[in-house]
């Protein structure tokens, strides 16, 4: 019995028993052999960061099949999304905790590229989800931007405590991510745009 769980602007994720399906759909917009290029290059790339999760033993879903196309098999992980329970429990500790994370992603060169409490799930651990947007990047600027996505996500989502959910995300990164200080500098750079755009 195949149900649909969710749908995003690439795909839909179906669940089928206890994985999930994730089918990259045709988009008629664009040219059938762009199209179908785009769909494969972005599964192969996302099969490959699951990969690497599972061989660093990262709290993320495990990839159980790839047809190389345009479909991911991958385990379902049970639990609640962290932005339906983030304000209700101790989000300094869980925040703490997603900080720690994003630094283990980034020293294996992985950007996940949308870093919401949308993409968190919360069962004893906080796991990360959805990697359709991931890339391997060793660039600071990219490290830098994925945390700034963060702050944005928070500031929307959990305006009353993004502030303090923020700080301390960025006080265990700085700790524990390689080139935290240098990242943490470029997010500097990387937010005053952010503004500037605003502005004009």
């Amino acid at each position: 019995m195949k149900k649909l769980i969710a749908q995003g602007a690439e795909s839909k994720l179906f669940l089928v028993k206890d994985n999930v399906i994730k089918n990259r759909f045709k988009k008629n917009y664009r040219i059938k052999e762009i199209d179908e290029k785009l769909r494969k290059f972005r599964t192969k790339r996302e099969a490959k960061v699951l990969q690497k999760l599972e061989a660093i033993n990262f709290p993320s879903p495990k990839l159980i099949e790839n047809d190389e196309k345009e479909n991911l098999e991958i385990e379902y992980i049970k639990g609640k999304l962290l932005k339906d329970i983030l304000e209700k429990n101790n989000y300094v500790e869980l925040s703490k905790e997603i900080g720690e994370k994003i630094a283990i992603l980034h020293n294996n060169n992985i950007i996940h590229g949308d870093l919401t409490t949308s993409n968190m799930v919360f069962n004893k651990k906080v796991y990360f989800i959805d990697y359709g947007l991931s890339l391997f990047s060793h660039k600071i600027e990219d490290r830098a931007v994925d945390l700034h996505l963060l702050k944005e996500a928070l500031e929307s989502k959990h305006y009353k405590i993004w502030e303090k959910c923020y700080k301390a995300v960025l006080e265990v990164y700085e700790k524990k991510a390689v080139n935290g200080k240098e990242v943490l500098k470029r997010l500097k750079v990387v937010e005053s745009r952010g503004r500037y755009k605003r502005k004009h």
